[in-house]
């Protein structure tokens, strides 16, 4: 039977009153923007900082080889932790966009400080005294950088690596965020990868080129040029994308777990039903039985314990 317009009248009211204003504001900006407007802001942010950072970080053990005379061991231990720090960085990244702040900032701060990594990274190429003076390869009279070059070098790669730490990845999912069909979010990681992978054939191809052959300060000014316009492109755009505001880290919440199964092992666990925090009805209603033994040693740190308090928050259902 239908209901009546009373009905639904209350049932609106109802619904008023229990959301609260937060809600409301979240709401309004999860709604507000989006879709297909923002998608060449963001493709063509992603091919421009895929160039600029592929194009510094693809010939670096040369670069330092040849530009800074370091030694062959010395090179490839140092492009091992850029490298390291490039898939690592991400993680962090994603994190901090999770929990602290939303996507957009994380992103434009992060380009940002790419833009500035490389900008050092360039200056530290084409000026004579941020680098040693040149040699013939291989030859035994090349001297090592100072303290001050290698301080220049060592600030410009971090800056450069933190970049991308905050924007790689996170990029991808902002703008999945701005489609709510699930094959316009395909359509989109398509265009995403190809992007991608455009780049870095640029990169492998003309970027290194252009170093072996021409100039290392051309080429890096080219990767400078490239970020420059990918945080133009970005910035541009913001009026166009929807914000949607940090929920929580799921990374956070496990690592919450963790902590609170290691303070608890020491609790006795009967795995009672009663002794347990589940977090909220639903969860409570799927495990009426209580929680399952299937990686229990975790289960500890839902247990109803008097240290809960200081422990709000790292519970699990």
């Amino acid at each position: 039977m239908a209901p009546s317009g009373l009905e639904e009248i209350e049932g609106n009211k109802l619904s008023t009153q229990n959301s609260t204003p937060k809600e409301d504001e979240k709401t309004n900006m999860d709604q507000k923007g989006g879709g297909w407007t923002t998608f060449p802001f963001i493709i063509g942010t992603m091919l421009g900082f895929s160039l600029g950072a592929g194009g510094w970080g693809a010939n670096l053990i040369v670069f330092l080889i040849t530009e800074f005379h370091v030694k062959n061991i010395t090179a490839t231990l140092i492009n091992n932790v850029v490298l390291g720090c490039n898939n690592l960085l991400p993680i962090a990244g994603a994190i901090v966009a999770d929990t602290f702040f939303d996507s957009c900032i994380v992103i434009t701060t992060s380009l940002f400080v790419s833009l500035l990594g490389i900008v050092l990274l360039t200056l530290a190429t084409t000026i004579h005294g941020l680098k040693p003076s040149p040699c013939a390869m291989g030859s035994l009279q090349c001297s090592t950088p100072s303290k001050l070059q290698f301080a220049v070098l060592y600030m410009a790669l971090a800056l450069a690596s933190l970049g991308i730490g905050g924007t790689r990845f996170t990029i991808a999912t902002m703008e999945a965020d701005q489609f709510h069909k699930p094959k316009d979010q395909g359509i989109f990681f398509n265009w995403y990868f190809l992007a991608l992978y455009v780049a870095s054939s640029i990169c492998f191809t003309a970027i290194i080129y252009i170093q072996d052959n021409l100039s290392w300060g051309l080429a890096f000014g080219i990767c400078v040029i490239a970020n420059a316009i990918a945080l133009v492109l970005f910035v541009s755009g913001k009026r166009f994308y929807r914000r949607i505001k940090p929920h929580g880290s799921p990374i956070i919440s496990i690592l919450r777990v963790v902590f609170a199964a290691v303070l608890k092992r020491n609790v006795p666990n009967t795995f009672s039903s009663q002794e347990y925090n589940y977090g909220s009805l639903a969860t409570t209603n799927i495990l009426q039985n209580g929680p399952s033994k299937s990686f229990r040693f975790l289960n500890c740190a839902a247990l109803k314990t008097q240290g809960d308090d200081s422990l709000r928050g790292s519970n699990a259902s």
